[in-house]
């Protein structure tokens, strides 16, 4: 968590060490959904990337829509009870009072992921067993760190995350454990985090031409990006809910205090080269090293 003093709502980083583990802790229910004061503008960034670009934000298989529809209405429950300033049921309908949006949630007019994926400013995910290991079912998701939903859906959790290092090794077993043995009724949480050069939520790839950055800009051209995700499985379906919330920093905004700057460079160091360049950090690595122990005095 963020320390008093610091920009970003998380650092995930603290303690100054890189590991490769899933880190889960138990997240009460209530906790589940975050609403801040970027709302109303996310929510309008939702509608315009899948007006404008549909198929490229969203996907779902045929046999997620029971999944799909146990999470709308899990959502429908949720969202009054645990921020009512905002959410109201009128009937079967759920009425947003920040965006003035009114949706029949038991009859929806959208599939219903997609319709899920409109209420909140997570990305959603659905991920169904096939008689073996979890596929990734359906999602909606609107914050891409540098990947293609086109090229995951239908995947199982091990190829999608085969680009990541040392996953193979260190985690598809205990990943394939978790989604196993996940009871309903149980809420877990983890953090991911990186640095980038771009600041927009939809990154499906990295910008063509990188941001020149050196230590002297480092803290205005480049961007803390913490994804807050959480697992749970839906007690009808069985499906397992994956959810992402991506909060993006500018770094001078999000590293303030001369411990996290110390933290956040002793993690840099301790990353793995195959990870540092996995997460495209490499080439800033100089330039972001160099800002860190200046703001560290």
């Amino acid at each position: 968590m963020s320390a008093d003093g610091d920009g970003a709502p998380y650092l995930p980083f603290e303690g100054g060490r890189f590991r490769l583990a899933m880190g889960l802790m138990p997240l009460p229910s209530a906790e589940w959904i975050e609403i801040d004061g970027r709302f109303s503008a996310d929510l309008a960034a939702k509608r315009a990337l899948l007006q404008a670009r549909h198929g490229d934000v969203f996907a779902a298989l045929p046999e997620s829509h029971g999944a799909s529809l146990e999470l709308l209405a899990l959502l429908a429950r949720h969202l009054p009870q645990h921020h009512p300033d905002v959410f109201r049921c009128a009937g079967d309908r759920l009425v947003n009072a920040a965006t003035a949006e009114s949706w029949d949630v038991a009859r929806p007019a959208l599939h219903p992921l997609d319709l899920a994926g409109r209420l909140v400013q997570e990305d959603l995910c659905l991920l169904l067993p096939d008689g073996g290991p979890y596929r990734l079912a359906a999602a909606s998701l609107c914050s891409p760190a540098r990947w293609r939903l086109a090229d995951k859906i239908g995947r199982p959790l091990a190829a999608i995350h085969e680009p990541v290092p040392g996953y193979g090794a260190t985690l598809a077993a205990p990943v394939d454990r978790f989604f196993a043995l996940l009871k309903p009724g149980k809420l877990v949480w983890r953090l991911n985090w990186g640095i980038v050069d771009d600041p927009a939520p939809f990154q499906p790839a990295a910008r063509a031409t990188p941001a020149p950055v050196t230590a002297e800009n480092a803290g205005e051209r480049l961007w803390l990006r913490v994804e807050r995700q959480t697992l749970q499985r839906l007690p009808a379906t069985g499906a397992v809910v994956f959810t992402i919330r991506t909060h993006i920093t500018r770094l001078d905004a999000a590293i303030r205090r001369r411990t996290s700057a110390l933290e956040l460079a002793a993690a840099l160091r301790d990353m793995p080269a195959d990870t540092s360049r996995y997460k495209q950090i490499a080439p800033l690595a100089p330039a972001l090293l160099a800002w860190l122990d200046a703001r560290a005095g």
